[in-house]
């Protein structure tokens, strides 16, 4: 599973990307949503990436920010109650269907975006205006996009 993180704001962006963005669900800086790997997934990603950073999130990961930042319809906090209800085994086990694929966070009434806060000490100390390779925010971040959420979350 992929997790990918809307870095830079509406400002100057062409319609392909926006309108991409918004099919992804990426509305404003900071939100988080994740996507499954496959090509049409990876395409899109693709075209966003000056203005996105992903990376592959790990089960620990996911399942922190499912207990912080989880949220259902209404904007109601994700409890274990109510996984206990649709039964779930916690945090942890919601995480590993969900990286599985087992489940869909849809099925469950869970909203599909994060939101995140800005990371603690900002992004890299190049900004966000250049890719990850070269100091940047922006790009693939592989394992390294478990670090970034850990701050922001």
């Amino acid at each position: 599973m992929i997790a990918v993180i809307r870095v830079r704001g509406t400002a100057h962006v062409t319609r392909k990307i926006r309108e991409t963005l918004s099919m992804m669900r990426l509305f404003k800086s900071n939100h988080m949503v994740l996507l499954a790997e496959n090509k049409s997934q990876q395409k899109m990603i693709d075209k966003v990436k000056d203005y996105v950073t992903f990376g592959q999130i790990t089960q620990d990961t996911l399942a922190m920010v499912l207990e912080k930042r989880g949220r259902l319809e209404g904007d109601k906090l994700l409890t274990t109650d109510y996984l206990k209800e649709k039964k779930m085994e916690g945090f942890a086990g919601l995480a590993k269907e969900l990286i599985e694929g087992k489940t869909k966070m849809q099925a469950l009434g869970i909203k599909p975006v994060f939101r995140l806060n800005p990371p603690s000490k900002g992004y890299e100390r190049n900004g966000v205006k250049k890719p990850f390779t070269l100091g940047g925010a922006l790009g693939n971040r592989r394992e390294k996009i478990n670090v970034l959420i850990g701050r922001m979350s």
